[in-house]
């Protein structure tokens, strides 16, 4: 079934091999890299295996000289690699399309890049599967199950072993090898605590005293979490108002179904129970709105904003000419009140379009305040 739907990510990733020498595509484990990339074709080489090290050395010299496409999974786990891209692609650099790097970690492989590859390479991140590239019959389960190609929305059995078991491998093997040091158990019961304070203002002291650590040490595994794409950090939008303002990063889960998987929810009946279901649904908009608008090429920056007061939006996009601003409620008919409220809150920072996105079925606007569902918002706004 993954086959048979073909990521909207492919186009971009063809565009931009026409466009550079190579290409790097990054993005959590088991999110469809290599499933994309030798859909492409060209000669594939794992080089987590030995095997594809000591048979890409061999050959290299060949390779190079061809003209088909060389994709290198896992690139970082052969770091004298970028030395020599480095070379060909200067020896030959008007001739694109020659390689496509895949990576995990973004960190790892960033670093390389930063040191060998600038200018050289264009960078991709791929998500889990999004609302838009799915068919129109698979769009309902993506909220629950998340967009991980294995995780259920394939194939609805997986949810949510398959989600604890990649929980388990990520704790016990994957981020220790990745440079997190911590104990398997110590990043679980982090885990724990990010799925409880998911769309809320992070608080690093408080999550410090829980497991007995430094705030400081929780800041720097929270790096290694947002770096791994597991976690979002959203910046507040500071402007000048007399108001005081929250100053903290908003966290989310980046992935629902992992969100889902981490607070024990079996299936939808159980998730719509839950107290904390309105905190899901806006980490579910606010990550197919932010990572659709980046697929599709948009310039812009996301932030929240929220006063000491009680005046929030959930996502504030800074487009470069305008602000939007979004407030996510789960309903399927805003109260006239909400949406007062949401002009008086974009008001506060001048934004230029407000947008209230819920479930509704009747999408609504004077052409400057919107009323719409996530559907329509996708459509019509991150092209």
């Amino acid at each position: 079934m993954q086959n048979m739907i073909k990521r909207t990510y492919s186009h971009v990733v063809e565009q931009r091999l026409a466009e550079y020498p190579a290409v790097a595509l990054v993005g959590p484990r088991q999110s469809g890299k290599t499933t994309l990339a030798r859909n492409l074709g060209g000669h594939y080489f794992d080089l987590e295996q030995e095997a594809d090290r000591v048979s890409l050395d061999l050959r290299w010299q060949n390779l190079v000289d061809g003209d088909r496409l060389i994709i290198l999974d896992e690139a970082q786990e052969w770091p004298e690699l970028f030395r020599r891209l480095r070379g060909e692609i200067d020896r030959r650099r008007k001739h694109h399309g020659r390689f496509l790097l895949l990576g995990s970690v973004s960190p790892a492989l960033m670093k390389h890049v930063s040191e060998s590859l600038v200018g050289r390479m264009s960078l991709i991140e791929l998500t889990p599967f999004l609302w838009s590239e799915l068919p129109a019959g698979k769009r309902k389960s993506l909220w629950l199950y998340g967009g991980y190609p294995d995780g259920g929305i394939l194939r609805h059995i997986a949810y949510p072993q398959w989600h604890r078991d990649y929980i388990q491998l990520l704790t016990a093997r994957d981020l220790p090898t990745w440079g997190l040091a911590a104990k398997p158990q110590l990043t679980q019961r982090l885990f724990k605590m990010l799925a409880v304070v998911h769309a809320q203002t992070l608080n690093a002291s408080q999550i410090a005293r829980s497991l007995d650590i430094s705030y400081k040490t929780v800041n720097t595994y929270l790096d290694y979490l947002d770096g791994a794409f597991l976690i979002r950090r959203l910046p507040p939008w500071h402007t000048n108002l007399k108001k005081r303002l929250v100053k903290s990063h908003k966290v989310y889960w980046r992935d629902s179904g992992m969100l889902h998987a981490l607070n024990n929810v079996a299936d939808e009946d159980e998730l719509f129970s839950r107290p904390w279901i309105g905190a899901s649904w806006e980490g579910f908009v606010v990550e197919q709105v932010i990572s659709t608008m980046k697929l599709t090429g948009k310039q812009f920056e996301p932030y929240f904003f929220r006063t000491a007061d009680g005046y929030e939006l959930d996502l504030v996009l800074d487009v470069g000419s305008e602000l939007w601003a979004i407030e996510i409620k789960l309903t399927s008919s805003p109260a006239p009140s909400d949406m007062q409220r949401l002009d008086r809150t974009a008001g506060m920072i001048k934004a230029k379009k407000r947008f209230m996105i819920s479930r509704t079925s009747q999408n609504a606007d004077n052409g400057t305040t919107f009323s719409c569902n996530l559907q329509w918002f996708l459509k019509n706004m991150c092209g």
